[in-house]
């Protein structure tokens, strides 16, 4: 996450380790700041816009990567899926889960067979990760 919090060069401090080659790390500031002359870009609107994308995080996302927060028009790609017949819902991106609730990702299922409880875990196929091992 890049989080502004005054000059450039700090805001490139927390991301110090993600390019390795120092003369590259220079070129990339350099280059960001010329952008950012060009566009007319300031750093208290680049804040700004840090700050409202953390106060309204998305709430829908396809595969492609769009996001859409829920905020002005439908986007055009959610529209498109809606009129195909798919459930809005679909793209919609699961909250963060508190720790002593179940998940929608990895709902717990508690059952009795005799006298042992069986756990068992239904995994929304959606959201696999397909590095990862599962239970069977």
């Amino acid at each position: 996450m890049l989080i502004v919090v005054g000059p450039i060069e700090k805001t490139f401090e927390i991301m110090k380790g993600k390019i390795a080659d120092g003369e590259a790390r220079e070129r990339l500031i350099i280059w960001i700041r010329r952008r950012m002359i060009e566009f007319g870009i300031t750093f208290d609107a680049l804040q700004a816009s840090i700050q409202h994308d953390l106060d309204h995080p998305p709430l829908y996302r396809d595969a492609r990567g769009n996001e859409w927060n829920g905020l002005g028009d439908t986007p055009e790609w959610l529209a498109a899926a809606k009129h195909a017949g798919v459930d809005p819902d679909f793209f919609r991106i699961e909250s963060k889960p508190t720790p002593s609730a179940p998940t929608a990702l990895h709902r717990q299922d508690s059952r009795a067979v005799g006298d042992a409880q069986v756990q068992s875990t239904a995994i929304d196929s959606r959201q696999l990760d397909l590095f990862k091992r599962y239970p069977d």
